[in-house]
């Protein structure tokens, strides 16, 4: 079965990137790079699939059990903006122009300055060199590194300067993931390429490991009142609980009005939370958005379009190291 879909999945690359990427390839005069086509095109072919998923899986679920009407179409049509951006490759394609070099770069010095890898599958022989456990050990590791990461942009002014961007949607939905200020999305994506070539994440292994988690993110964030029960909430993060991380006042507050911080910062394990003292798995379905949003708070503005929203983030980036000065 699974050297079936294996094939079927090498079939649709391959047919793809003959019929589609590679002319286009060429007529931009690329033809340096049709190697590097051909990976970019099983990447293309993944966001479609993963796209397919949320039309024919994850909106039934918000049709069925929805937390709240949608009312602002337009807000949501937003983030299906951001997430065709980010699911079809548009943005690895800008990073592998522009930051893929620095990446390798940067890997090489390290290997010159004597800098050791760990090769993750060669801790327990005999173990982890069987695929399907190491691909769970590199899951696991990424969730770890997601967490701390998450929680540093809910503890640094200047990240969350970009990263309230995605906690401005007032109406989460499933297409609300990839909500994100492009610098932000960088930052998080150099981190997670240089961890890969530092634990030895082969490339099938990253590409799993990047659809899983997004698929699942995707559902997290879903218009959805569905949660995992007693146990299961405590074994994978759920839309309820990956809401009370976007709900006002609650999720990115801690100790008093504005001052940053928050609850349930895990990606796929909640495990992470109940160990450092940041979950939070109160049964509510609160309404989403940042306190300053709110009439009464101000009413600050994080914009209505895609480019408006990243130029206000831009603004506030700026705004948070005069802060500083």
């Amino acid at each position: 079965m699974i050297d079936w879909i294996s094939n079927a999945f090498d079939t649709l690359q391959l047919l793809l990137y003959e019929n589609v990427v590679q002319p286009i390839v060429f007529g931009l005069g690329f033809g340096n790079l049709l190697e590097d086509a051909f990976d970019a095109t099983g990447w293309l072919l993944w966001g479609l699939i993963q796209i397919a998923v949320l039309l024919l899986g994850i909106g039934l679920l918000e049709r069925r059990w929805p937390v709240e009407p949608v009312t602002d179409r337009a807000a949501v049509r937003t983030d299906v903006v951001y997430t065709l951006i980010h699911r079809l490759g548009l943005v690895r394609l800008v990073m592998f122009f522009s930051i893929q070099p620095l990446w390798d770069g940067i890997a090489g010095q390290l290997r010159l300055a004597g800098l050791p890898t760990w090769q993750i599958d060669g801790l327990w022989p005999g173990v982890t060199d069987v695929a399907w456990v190491s691909f769970l050990v590199y899951l696991v590791v990424f969730d770890f590194v997601n967490y701390w990461l998450h929680r540093a942009q809910h503890q640094f002014n200047w990240w969350w300067a970009l990263h309230s961007l995605h906690h401005s949607q007032r109406q989460m939905t499933m297409w609300s993931d990839n909500r994100v200020h492009l610098l932000d999305d960088v930052l998080m994506a150099t981190v997670f390429a240089l961890l890969a070539r530092l634990i030895g994440v082969e490339p099938g292994q990253f590409i799993a490991i990047t659809v899983i988690t997004q698929l699942h993110e995707s559902l997290q964030h879903a218009n959805a009142r569905i949660h995992f029960g007693r146990w299961g909430e405590r074994l994978l993060i759920s839309p309820r609980f990956h809401r009370r991380h976007h709900s006002i006042g609650i999720g990115h507050e801690t100790n008093g009005r504005g001052t940053l911080g928050g609850h349930n910062f895990g990606v796929l394990l909640p495990l992470w939370d109940q160990l450092f003292g940041t979950a939070d798995f109160q049964h509510r379905f609160d309404a989403t958005g940042v306190r300053d949003q709110l009439p009464e708070e101000g009413g600050h503005d994080y914009g209505r379009g895609f480019w408006r929203q990243q130029w206000l983030g831009l603004t506030r980036l700026a705004a948070s190291f005069r802060k500083v000065v």
